[in-house]
């Protein structure tokens, strides 16, 4: 791949290393990274780490309000806490968005010409089907399960079922708005190896933040032992339905650089 010059200083020795393993990985030639991907890997990286630790927060800040919400008088303000946290986590989330697209602006700023050939994939070519069917029957999912206690269960149990409902909505929230900026995000390449590589990035980033571990966990982590029997049953089997469907996926979705160059028209 041809250099290209960033602002600023310089890449990182490890970032650089971690672009290169990049490429190896995904059949990109041997060849040294240019500064330009350098950065935008680089930044991925750090956002992708970043946003594992924030959709963490919302199990133990769930399972905090659950914990002081014994009392009757303080649970509606404990809900309205957990709700400015959801709404605080979709923020930050947000910022962190941003930040990868004035990475990816200044790495368009850089570039001494565009590739032709302007690619926009849909959610198709990010997702693939069978991913997107996982993603929406884990809301499903999760929705019903807390949906279900608030209408049979009593007391605390109910309580937690809001606790449920309220981070099922704003993980939603967060991961379509995030969807949508990756639709909408233009492309950063200048030939065929790096439009490539804008894809594959594209569908990393959309399959990533789409994955649901948090939508799993959240019901048997705030529900277990406050609510009936078979509902304790009914979130264990989601748990793990969700981890098989999960790698039932994994092996039907074609990977993120077959599915680019399908896109790209380079197979």
């Amino acid at each position: 791949m041809a250099k290209n010059p960033m602002p600023g200083a310089g890449p990182r020795p490890v970032d650089v290393r971690y672009a290169e393993t990049w490429l190896l990985m995904h059949r990109l030639g041997d060849g040294p990274p240019t500064p330009l991907l350098t950065a935008r890997l680089a930044v991925r990286q750090r956002v992708r780490l970043f946003g594992s630790v924030l959709q963490a927060v919302l199990i133990p800040g769930a399972a905090l309000a659950l914990a002081f919400g014994g009392s009757r008088s303080h649970r509606p303000t404990l809900v309205l806490a957990l709700s400015a946290l959801v709404v605080a986590l979709v923020l930050a989330r947000a910022l962190l968005d941003a930040w990868i697209r004035r990475v990816d602006r200044q790495a368009g700023a850089a570039l001494a010409r565009r590739a032709a050939h302007l690619v926009q994939p849909d959610w198709r070519a990010l997702l693939g089907r069978p991913h997107a069917v996982l993603v929406a029957g884990s809301f499903a999912g999760a929705f019903a399960l807390g949906a279900s206690s608030l209408a049979v269960g009593e007391g605390t149990a109910r309580y937690a079922a809001v606790v449920v409902l309220v981070a099922v909505v704003g993980v939603g929230i967060g991961e379509a708005l995030q969807l949508r900026e990756l639709l909408a995000r233009p492309v950063v390449a200048e030939d065929e190896v790096s439009l490539t590589a804008d894809v594959i990035m594209r569908i990393e980033d959309a399959r990533e933040s789409t994955t649901p571990t948090v939508l799993w966990s959240l019901p048997v982590v705030l529900l277990f032992g406050s609510a009936p029997g078979w509902w304790n049953a009914a979130s264990v089997g989601f748990v793990v339905l969700g981890m098989l469907a999960l790698i039932t996926v994994r092996f039907r979705t074609p990977g993120a650089a077959a599915m680019a160059r399908d896109v790209v028209g380079t197979r």
